[in-house]
């Protein structure tokens, strides 16, 4: 029998405000995908998640606050990530443009560029993302 304690951690964005942030949008509703870069997944070595996998969001002090489940991974170009995809985000996105430039800011950042272990990592069109879709099975007191 699976406990949470079985459940792997889907932590989104880094500690702090961002997540504080990105949690809250989760468990609200209004967020149900997430977007990671394809080349950090390989610098970490993290293997993608499958359609099926439940997980355990955590806050920023790494508290279990829900279980969701991964409904959907797909790796796209970044060119090719759609508007429903960028509106499911949950973070008031109106635009794929105004989705990308987000990303851009978060994924051109130090501490992103410091995982891939490049100080001048940039994303351009054919840059692999993968795009997650989620549910929340259940919050946790």
């Amino acid at each position: 029998m699976t406990t949470t304690d079985d459940l792997p951690p889907y932590l989104l964005g880094f500690p702090g405000p961002l997540r504080e942030q990105l949690v809250a949008a989760v468990l609200s509703g209004a967020k149900t995908t997430t977007t990671g870069l394809l080349p950090e997944y390989e610098a970490e070595g993290e293997p993608l998640r499958v359609a099926g996998e439940r997980c355990l969001l955590l806050d920023s002090v790494e508290r279990a606050v829900a279980v969701v489940e991964v409904t959907e991974v797909r790796v796209v170009r970044l060119a090719d990530v759609d508007l429903r995809h960028a509106l499911d985000e949950g973070e008031g996105y109106t635009s794929v443009a105004e989705w990308r430039a987000s990303h851009e800011r978060f994924w051109h950042s130090p501490p992103v560029r410091e995982a891939l272990g490049d100080p001048e990592y940039t994303v351009d069109d054919d840059t692999l993302v993968v795009a997650e879709r989620f549910r929340v099975l259940s919050r946790l007191p």
